[in-house]
């Protein structure tokens, strides 16, 4: 290992977890920049999701940059750097020790926390501006990922891009390992081409989709915690049978609902606007477990019912006993989502019986007019 090559610091240990190694020391911000990077979060041609910070803010970078310019500006707060490999730590006596930093095939570092602050500091070169470093040493890239969703969802940190890494990690608590089954359908949602919602859904990695991606995993997770979803996941390819059924239900739902759907965002029609998304979500679970509906042919026989009822783009909501919104009233909060799903749910319940109901009346044959 050439010596131009290794990067050296005094640095202390902290002792806390008995699987990691934490320390903590000075650097310049040129330095830091040479042993750690921002990987920014992206997704390949396949939809496969790499990286982990969010993209950057230039408003918020600008702001502390211009803080940092003046002489008495300080930063307290650390940045937080994950290594997986490159570094070598000698303790030494009462908590300090020296480490060794190779970077002779790249930064081998990864920026956990303080993305923003360290671009700032990076557009003022002629600025002799040293930062503290927290370093966390993991045991593998898995460790590393998990670490970075434990850490930043503490934090100011959006948490759609939390939710779009939690796939990738694993041995997360049981709150976000079912967010984590809904985000991976949620991608998936937005990246298969045989979906309704291909290339539609707003991710980070994709902020030119329309359909918020928390609305769509909120329909997932009702589903998987309480609806038809649940039995599919435990069964065979139950993550395939969860895709299919979204797909098929929301491909009715463009058919049957085409001009509030197709090209449209949610300002402009609250179909696809969050609450409409949640509230046909409760239509699918009617449809699916009263009406054993799974195709989209058998959704859109369903909802015929809904047809000329319903406001999305214009017009009024009547949701009776006096209750009457404008269609564009309709927010996506709890209250509104469940007065709207309760709504539509009620007018496909009814339907659902008056069928059965017809199904079993007795086909009486008229003989009067020959008499």
């Amino acid at each position: 290992m050439s010596v131009k090559n290794t990067m050296n610091f005094s640095a202390v240990y902290a002792c806390q977890s008995p699987e990691h190694t934490v320390l903590s020391f000075a650097a310049s911000v040129s330095d830091v920049l040479r042993f750690a990077v921002i990987d920014r979060v992206t997704r390949g041609a396949e939809g496969q999701i790499s990286g982990f910070q969010r993209p950057q803010m230039a408003g918020h970078i600008r702001e502390i940059r211009d803080y940092l310019e003046r002489p008495e500006a300080v930063l307290p707060n650390p940045i937080i750097v994950a290594f997986t490999r490159g570094i070598e730590v000698l303790k030494l006596e009462h908590g300090v020790c020296r480490i060794s930093v190779d970077v002779t095939n790249g930064a081998p570092g990864l920026v956990v926390d303080g993305q923003q602050r360290l671009t700032a500091l990076k557009q003022l070169p002629s600025k002799n501006f040293q930062v503290f470093v927290s370093a966390l040493i993991c045991r593998d890239e898995a460790e590393l990922r998990r670490q970075f969703v434990l850490i930043n969802n503490t934090r100011p940190l959006p948490k759609s891009l939390i939710y779009e890494l939690l796939p990738t990690v694993n041995e997360l608590p049981a709150r976000l390992s079912r967010r984590s089954v809904a985000s991976t359908l949620t991608a998936k949602l937005n990246f298969e081409i045989r979906s309704p919602f291909h290339g539609r859904i707003y991710q980070h990695t994709n902020p030119a989709g329309t359909y918020a991606d928390t609305a769509i995993q909120k329909v997932i997770m009702n589903s998987l915690n309480d609806g038809v979803m649940r039995e599919l996941m435990h069964g065979k390819n139950g993550e395939e049978k969860c895709f299919e059924l979204m797909s098929e239900f929301y491909h009715a739902v463009g058919n049957v609902f085409s001009e509030a759907w197709k090209k449209q965002r949610p300002t402009t029609s609250r179909l696809v606007h969050g609450a409409g998304i949640q509230a046909m979500g409760y239509v699918m679970e009617i449809l699916s477990l009263l009406d054993g509906a799974r195709s989209r042919n058998d959704f859109a026989q369903g909802m015929e019912c809904l047809k000329g009822r319903t406001a999305w783009t214009e017009g009024q909501w009547d949701f009776g006993n006096g209750d009457v919104r404008h269609w564009n009233s309709i927010q996506n909060i709890s209250r509104d989502v469940i007065m709207l799903a309760q709504y539509l749910t009620g007018l496909v319940r009814a339907d659902i019986r008056a069928r059965r109901v017809a199904s079993t009346r007795p086909n009486v044959r008229d003989d009067s007019r020959e008499l």
